[in-house]
């Protein structure tokens, strides 16, 4: 393994085990709060027993989060110093802001958390609140700086060195609002639909437990709305990628040849070396209209693109064929799921064992997500000024924190896993 590919394999691992930190961040404070709300308003003694615990579970998730994040921070300075060097005045914007919405998700955890019967209703449910949103803004300004990345504004290039460098220009970079909604619903789905699923499956076991009924009720308040609205924020962010980065939009759908009335491929598997992509489902003019609303619009293919500069093309393709594929789906169950909620007040069979299967789906979906977000861009660690290659470190043996790194994410998985079952999952008694 070469140290390019050991350093690219180090930030893949720890990104991919950060991220379900960063989706739970987001999304879990919103069902403690909904929980405590319920339960201030009705007395309900589960939706308290559901908010404490999902409060616990909070903590255990934003705990190893801080430590997986910090280990990004290092290394994205240890492993990419010229990246660091060359864009760490415009992206330290984002970072410190998002600092500042981690410190203040840390204060407000700890008031919520040791704030029972210590200080009053209100305060206690703002204090939730508070760690709400800016766990949800702390994911935005990561995002931001991602966005930035794939489409670098607010600067001017002079003999190769970025000069005159607007922050706040280069927060609001063309893919900026794109993907940090895509990203945020993506984290509300994910975290909601994967809370109701695992209470569906128990439920299924249980069927009058009222401690996964009330459960699987209030996780459906958050992620079905999310996961339904998700492909409009998925349509919105692949109209910015088509305006924004169209060699990555190419990859993602296969696209060859540039052409009018382009179509958009179900499945199918790219052969970079034949130029085509072979075994899809396609449907004529299907690609024009989604990326941009007009059936005759042409649509750039990676012919029109150096091949030095095409990213790796099955990667990225499969890659959103999943994320594609299994969204959709969690939107179909979303549908389906706030129906029964609203109209029948009861779940049928079919549905729990629906969101039971689903209960995964979100978290791959975004892990699919980012790996066409990064792997898209390549060969370029910021679009199109600088490449990947040239921004790692020449330290050699970056095989060994590799390893090192990912049997460590490994080991803190499991431990995760048994602390929330222990604190979060399991229930205390069979409850009607």
């Amino acid at each position: 393994m070469s140290d390019l590919l050991a350093a690219r394999s180090q930030m893949a691992i720890s990104l991919a085990f950060h991220i379900i930190f960063a989706i739970v961040g987001i999304g879990m404070p919103a069902l403690m709060v909904i929980a405590e709300q319920r339960w201030r308003k009705t007395g309900d003694g589960i939706c308290l027993d559901l908010a404490k615990r999902w409060a616990r579970g909070t903590a255990i998730m934003f705990a190893v989060g801080a430590v997986s994040g910090t280990v990004l921070s290092f290394e994205l300075g240890l492993l990419w110093p010229r990246f660091m060097q060359y864009a760490g005045g415009i992206i330290g914007m984002p970072f410190s802001l998002e600092g500042f919405a981690f410190f203040t998700e840390a204060i407000f955890l700890g008031v919520y958390l040791y704030g029972w019967n210590r200080i009053g209703p209100r305060a206690h449910l703002a204090a939730g609140v508070l760690v709400a949103i800016s766990g949800a803004l702390s994911a935005i300004f990561v995002v931001d700086a991602n966005a930035w990345m794939n489409t670098p504004a607010g600067f001017r290039l002079e003999h190769g060195q970025i000069v005159d460098v607007h922050p706040l220009a280069a927060m609001a970079n063309p893919a900026a609002l794109a993907e940090t909604l895509h990203m945020t619903l993506a984290a509300y789905a994910s975290l909601g639909m994967a809370v109701a699923g695992l209470h569906a499956f128990l439920l299924l076991r249980q069927p009058t437990n009222g401690f996964h009924k009330r459960a699987l009720i209030l996780a459906l308040l958050v992620g079905a709305p999310a996961a339904v609205l998700q492909p409009i924020s998925g349509d919105i962010a692949g109209r910015a990628v088509a305006d924004t980065q169209p060699v990555k939009l190419a990859a993602m759908e296969g696209e060859f040849k540039t052409q009018a009335r382009a179509p958009l491929r179900l499945g199918g598997i790219p052969d970079p070396r034949a130029h085509e992509t072979r075994w899809a489902i396609e449907i004529p003019g299907g690609l024009s209209l989604i990326a941009y609303h007009d059936f005759n619009a042409t649509v750039r293919g990676l012919d029109d693109f150096p091949e030095d500069r095409w990213p790796p093309v099955v990667i990225v393709h499969l890659a959103f064929q999943v994320m594609v594929g299994l969204g959709t789906l969690l939107a179909v169950i979303g549908v389906w799921a706030l129906w029964d909620l609203v109209r029948r007040r009861e779940f049928s069979k079919r549905l729990l064992i629906a969101l039971s299967i689903a209960t995964p789906l979100g978290f791959i979906c975004v892990e699919a997500g980012w790996t066409v977000t990064e792997v898209g861009r390549q060969p370029w660690i910021v679009t199109g000024i600088l490449r990947t290659a040239d921004a790692v470190t020449p330290m050699p043996g970056l095989i060994v924190p590799f390893v090192t790194f990912s049997v460590l994410y490994l080991f803190l998985g499991v431990i995760v896993a048994y602390l929330l079952y222990q604190q979060v999952l399991r229930s205390p008694h069979p409850v009607d």
